[in-house]
């Protein structure tokens, strides 16, 4: 195995399966936790300050649209670049190039806002993106919300081809 494979990764982090595409694994969280009381997002009950995973995408792979109830901030890590598609709450969609290239636009570090649905996929083919992900207040899965292609396209119709791309067709068990 070699750093340039992405099992090598996998193995050596402990990456498992991720629900929305992907693998990944919990790294770091906080001690410290936060009620909604605090905080302008509605929680049910209390949250870690924040959570941070390693997330490791091939370009086989897609993390499927989604939404959290935290921000969330990415780190660009090993591989190819990655894309995290967004649709914003008013409805805009953007590109964000995750990745050390700046001369192309590509940036190290990203912010997902709260209340964004987005999903990433990996730029070139035949290799993969190793990322972390920091949520902030904590993840929590009850604070996760996966979308069908036919929910968005009600919603987005203007944004069909990117859906149709990373929403599934129907969500998985």
């Amino acid at each position: 195995m070699n750093s340039h494979d992405p099992q090598f990764f996998i193995t050596k982090l402990g990456l498992i399966p991720h629900r929305e595409g992907g693998y990944y694994k919990q790294s770091f969280h906080s001690s410290e936790s936060i009620s909604d009381q605090e905080l302008t997002t509605d929680f049910d009950g209390k949250r870690m300050l924040y959570t941070s995973i390693y997330f490791l995408l091939t370009s086989k792979d897609i993390s499927h649209f989604h939404r959290l109830k935290s921000d969330e901030l990415w780190y660009y890590h090993a591989g190819s670049p990655l894309t995290i598609h967004v649709i914003d709450e008013n409805g805009d969609y953007k590109e964000i190039k995750l990745g050390l290239n700046l001369d192309k636009g590509e940036v190290p570090q990203a912010l997902v806002p709260k209340g964004t649905i987005f999903g990433s996929s990996v730029m070139e083919p035949d290799t993969f993106s190793l990322v972390g992900c920091m949520v902030s207040p904590g993840f929590e899965y009850k604070d996760f919300e996966l979308f069908t292609q036919q929910e968005l396209l009600e919603q987005y119709p203007q944004h069909k081809d990117v859906i149709l791309k990373m929403a599934y067709e129907k969500i998985p068990d």
